[in-house]
């Protein structure tokens, strides 16, 4: 029995199946993305998306849909679903849908009359989405009937009609090739077998997207549609549509169809899901291994990076692209910092915590390397690089200052994760010392010393070696308050901010802390009291007065929402990783309860994936990205921790 399996009546009913949003890549930056039933609710969606690396090196949607029709004794039934102004959806493909279902590859069937097709589809790594069709019942002569409908624009904005347009075509094997603009490489389209190409451009317009409306945004869009294939199609008999940046060898569709499955890992339980899951936020493109944020908006940020390559690589096994994505990474410091977004001359470094989530990146990488000479020879030039730069000064006003902590701040910039920004102010500023900035301060300052030691790098050895004690001295000085029992989130030299944040955690889970086993435990205890929920650690304890614990609205009831009280899955993974050090086997209940509690999710939101946030609130519904790298990342290395912690007891 498959896994992940929609049947009719949750498939045909609107409210349930629009929810419900299916992710794939290949593994090079290009994605198709819809729901389930193929009716696009986001500007993101498409069924080709591709960065676009001539014109602004963002992601670009090529192909918004595909609608296939069949005709049979002259009756045309068209499977496919768009949202028009009025609750108007046309075509309602959606009434033919019997199935949805995912082993490998995810499968729809449709049934209209003694008609039965189904459709599975992949992506390959030439940047091409393949969709193969098989007519599976029929009763009398059949045709299939394919209409694109074209975008052509980032994923960020819409298209419109315009006079712009280049509505000519040039014939290719068993299809044509063509493009809206001049800026953009020609898409084709292709067809298996020999087909019948019908030019007629049209414009569809109005076609709505519900989430954007949702979110506050430009919500509707005009879809240029350049004409239709149609070809015969026999009982039993498949057909594969392609469309690609490059031309394919038509006959060979079906050969590299297979060999693309087989590449493919299956999804019959959760763990197999995250796996695959893990898969899809790897960018290999030009030379460079990277690590996607999240889908369908993000791009490649340096923070999201560290956190999430250990679970994405390293607890699947895969060291290599771990150490793909840390050279290519440690190859674009600047002055101390890593690109926080951005590529090439535009990038930003405003994230004073990457660099130090680096060397913990580091520390997972060791422990499947067990090479500290190795890491060294690769990395310690690197690792002398971001001391060097936070101990001298760098940008943002990152310093370390006499006490041994770590000072970041500038007015209308948010150094940490918390990086919210609504009309040029920071929602969360935390201008100063912040905790988790300065447990990974110490954290890297020991590991650091422990490589030199063992290298025999005196000299460094030497010069560093005082500093950890007077920054652990001066952390326990500015966040510990006996009285209180937890870690303060951030302060400075006039003011230290009580609020019950999760960024305390760091100092009980990192391998180096500041704190002692009792102040961990402290900690521990009021982080899960006020801020653990079944689908992550909220960003605010609930008894603050300015904690908000839907995360709904605009762009700015959003953004004032994201960290004050909003739960983030990522989080959960340093929890499980220090309550585990407090409590060792006894703490494995509670462990085990957090990481079954988001099986259900494979069935939700984003189809096998994790979503980026959670509301704070019961029911804690899921918000942001339906995919997260973090999010996934760290539900791999918790189900590790599990693996771990039973296998010790066996033995």
């Amino acid at each position: 029995m498959d896994y992940i399996k929609f049947d009719k009546k949750q498939l045909v009913n609107l409210e349930y199946s629009l929810k419900r949003e299916l992710l794939r890549t290949n593994r090079a930056g290009t994605y198709a993305s819809s729901t389930i039933i193929g009716c696009n609710t986001r500007k993101y969606h498409g069924l080709l998306v591709c960065p676009m690396e001539d014109i602004d090196n963002d992601n670009h949607v090529l192909l918004s849909a595909l609608d296939v029709s069949i005709i049979q004794n002259d009756a045309i039934f068209n499977f496919g679903v768009r949202k028009y102004p009025g609750n108007n959806y046309e075509p309602k493909g959606h009434k033919y849908v019997r199935d949805f279902y995912i082993n490998i590859v995810p499968k729809i069937v449709w049934r209209v009359g003694g008609v039965v097709l189904e459709m599975e589809r992949i992506l390959s790594e030439d940047d091409r989405i393949i969709i193969k069709y098989t007519l599976l019942e029929a009763t009398s002569k059949t045709k299939i009937r394919f209409k694109p409908f074209l975008a052509f624009r980032n994923v960020h904005k819409l298209s419109k009609v315009n006079m712009f347009v280049n509505t000519k075509y040039q014939e290719v094997e068993n299809g044509i090739r063509l493009r809206m603009y001049d800026a953009y490489k020609f898409l084709y389209l292709q067809i298996n077998k020999t087909a019948e190409y019908v030019h007629v451009p049209d414009w569809y317009y109005n076609v709505e997207y519900e989430e954007e409306q949702k979110r506050g945004y430009d919500y509707q869009e005009d879809l240029y549609v350049p004409g239709y294939f149609e070809a015969d199609l026999k009982k039993g008999e498949s057909i594969i549509f392609t469309a690609g940046l490059e031309e394919t060898k038509a006959k060979d569709l079906e050969k590299k169809y297979k060999a693309e499955i087989s590449k493919r890992l299956p999804r019959n339980s959760y763990r197999e899901c995250l796996e695959s899951a893990a898969q899809q936020f790897i960018y290999k493109r030009k030379g460079k291994t990277e690590i996607i944020a999240g889908y369908p908006w993000f791009g490649r940020w340096g923070r999201d990076t560290f956190i999430s390559l250990p679970g994405l690589t390293l607890y699947r096994n895969d060291i290599k692209t771990c150490k793909d994505v840390l050279d290519t990474m440690s190859s674009e410091i600047k002055d101390g910092l890593f690109p926080n977004i951005g590529a090439g001359n535009n990038i930003a470094l405003n994230s004073v915590d990457a660099p130090l989530w680096f060397f913990w990146a580091l520390q997972e990488y060791l422990k499947f390397t067990k090479d500290k000479v190795k890491i060294w020879q690769d990395y310690g030039l690197k690792i002398k690089n971001i001391l060097e730069n936070f101990r001298k000064g760098t940008f943002f006003n990152i310093k370390m200052h006499d006490n041994g902590l770590i000072w970041a701040g500038e007015t209308g910039q948010a150094l940490t994760w918390m990086d919210a920004i609504v009309a040029g102010k920071a929602i969360t500023p935390r201008h100063g010392f912040a905790v988790e900035i300065n447990a990974l301060w110490y954290n890297a300052l020991m590991f650091s010393l422990d490589l030199a030691k063992h290298n025999k790098d005196l000299d460094f050895f030497e010069k560093w070696k005082l500093v950890p004690q007077i920054t652990q001295l001066s952390f326990l000085q500015f966040f510990w308050d006996n009285d209180k029992q937890y870690l303060a989130d951030y302060a400075n030299y006039e003011y230290t901010d009580w609020a019950i944040r999760p960024n305390q955690i760091f100092a009980c889970s990192l391998a180096y802390s500041p704190l002692s086993e009792k102040q961990k435990e402290r900690v521990l205890e009021k982080v899960r009291k006020e801020l653990l929920t079944p689908k992550g650690l909220r960003t605010l304890s609930p008894s603050s007065s300015v904690y908000k614990g839907v995360y709904e609205g605009n762009q700015e009831e959003r953004d004032n929402a994201y960290h004050q009280g909003t739960a983030w899955p990522w989080l959960l993974g340093h929890f499980c990783e220090a309550w585990l050090k407090v409590h060792e086997n006894s703490g494995l209940a509670l462990v085990e309860k957090i990481y079954l509690a988001f099986e259900e999710d494979m069935t939700i939101d984003g189809i096998g994936n994790i979503s980026e946030i959670y509301d704070g609130d019961p029911p804690h519904n899921a918000r942001g990205a339906i995919a997260q790298a973090w999010s996934v990342a760290e539900l791999l290395r918790i189900a590790n921790m599990i693996d771990n912690y039973k296998n010790n007891v066996k033995s």
